[in-house]
This record gives structure tokens, sequence and C-alpha cells, in this order.
């Protein structure tokens, strides 16, 4: 089941090099528009995924979260995906979202910023100016949905096993480096292991969508673990009211076969006010 991550630039030639080498190797691209066509089946409109996808979150409680529930949907999608095996995911964090499974090859596609800001002009007929604006937003709205998910740089090369400079190297020789990375023994796939990870962090992504759509839970501060359908709850609710109901959430999830309650139970409301 093997699977290949490509983190890129805006401008960095990474959309041909990804289909390219889905094609060649005969996988599954999961992209924007592969997200898109599913997110009715996860809940998820259209609106929300552009809302969503690839950013950091706006600092505004109620819309944070709507999209913290949509990201995870988001991440569902790409989790299910990646259980079915030989696929290639294209962006949307998909090196740390997976970076327990020690198979996945993690590819990065770069180039110099003045290199992708004329190719973007050309690709999509703008001044150079709004090209330049636009791949630099680009730049900083994917640094820090990364930094903020997944508390990561987002360009730091030792998150990828290979990266690609399309400033140097071809589009057909970036595509034979990872048709030839993926099949590396030091990548040999562990399906049984592989498996178990892939249900565990599906299961995970459930119950954070389940615990965080729930209006009557402050969601945010509940830390969930699943190891081989053992759900370990942490970090804190505001009261037992609270407790019960997250176990109500957790509990109608059927994979679920144990839950190890962990929660501390912090009541805002006692806390002297300051004066």
């Amino acid at each position: 089941m093997a699977i290949i991550t490509i983190s890129r630039e805006m401008g960095s030639a990474g959309i041909p090099i990804a289909h390219k080498a889905a094609e060649k190797l005969g996988y599954t691209l999961v992209d924007g528009e592969t997200i898109a066509k599913v997110a009715p089946q996860y809940g998820l409109t259209l609106e929300a995924l552009e809302k969503a996808d690839e950013k950091p979150p706006a600092f505004i409680e109620t819309l944070d979260e709507r999209t913290e529930v949509d990201l995870r949907q988001i991440e569902l999608i790409i989790l299910d995906y990646a259980l079915k095996g030989n696929v290639i995911i294209y962006g949307r964090g998909g090196q740390d979202l997976l970076k327990e499974i020690s198979s996945v090859f993690r590819v990065r596609v770069i180039a110099p910023f003045e290199t992708r800001v004329e190719r973007w002009a050309e690709r999509e007929w703008l001044d150079p100016d709004l090209a330049r604006v636009l791949v630099r937003k680009s730049d900083q709205q994917r640094a820090g949905f990364i930094k903020y998910y997944f508390d990561r740089e987002w360009n730091d090369p030792l998150g990828y096993d290979l990266v690609i400079n399309t400033d140097r190297l071809s589009e057909e020789t970036a595509v034979k480096l990872i048709c030839d990375g993926v099949k590396d023994r030091n990548l040999l796939d562990q399906k049984g292991a592989s498996k178990k990870i892939l249900a565990d962090l599906i299961l995970r992504a459930r119950i954070e969508i389940s615990v965080l759509s729930d209006p009557e839970i402050d969601g945010h501060h509940v830390l969930i673990d699943v190891h081989e359908g053992v759900v370990t709850l942490g970090g804190h609710i505001h009261s037992e009211a609270d407790r019960r109901q997250v176990f109500a959430s957790v509990q109608a999830i059927k994979e679920v076969r144990q839950i190890r309650d962990e929660m501390k139970t912090l009541d805002y409301r006692t806390f002297p006010r300051e004066h």
C-alpha cells in the first residue's frame, strides 16, 4: 500500500509532476479536485472546503470551531484514500498527517521565488507584480497551516525524503526520481502495521469530528489518542456534565473498543476574577 506525499511551492511545477508521477505509477492522485468530488459524502460543502483547505485558522471563536471540524473532515478523506494504498497525496500536510507511517515517501518540490513568480504569471496570464503578491501569500498561508496544525516549519528539509529543485531539474527527471524513490528498500511497506496505524488515525479523526461538532461540549481542550481501537481521552473539560457528553459522543462510534478517561475537570467559572 505505497503512499507518496508531495509538498509543493506555488509555481514550482508540482502540479504537472504529481499528475505525471501518478499516471506513470498507476496511482490515485489525491489533490484538491479529488477532495472536492467526494466532499459531499463527508458532509463538506465546497464553500466550507475552500475556507478550511490548507489555511491556518482565523482567530474568531465560532468560525474556528466550524473550520476545525471541516479540517478534520478533509483529513478523514485523505486517510481513507491512504488506507486503500497506491496513492499520491498532494499537499494538505500529508507528510505530517501520516508521519507515524514509516513507509510513506515524502517529496517536496521547490524553485527560487522569482522563477515561481515568472511561471505563475505566464500560466495564469497575470501581471508579474500581482503574481509576486499571490506567490508570497501562498507561501505564507501554507507555512502557517503547517506550523499551526503540525508545529513544524514547512520548508525544513528534514521533513522530507526527497527535495527537488525544478529550476535545475526537468519535470521528467523529477517524475523519474519520485517513481524510483518510492521503490527504495528502506521504504518497504509493512502492510499490517501501516493498516493498523491508519485505522487508528481514521478512528481518531472521526472521534474529533464528533466531539468538536457537539454544541454541548467545548471540545478544543479534549486530547484524543487511539491505539488499536482503545481511546484515551486527555486534556480537560469544564464539568462532569461535559465529561458525560464526551463519553456519549465517543461511545456512539462503533469501532471504539474501550475508553480510558484521563481528562481533568477545570471549571473556569470557579476561578477568581481579576480586579
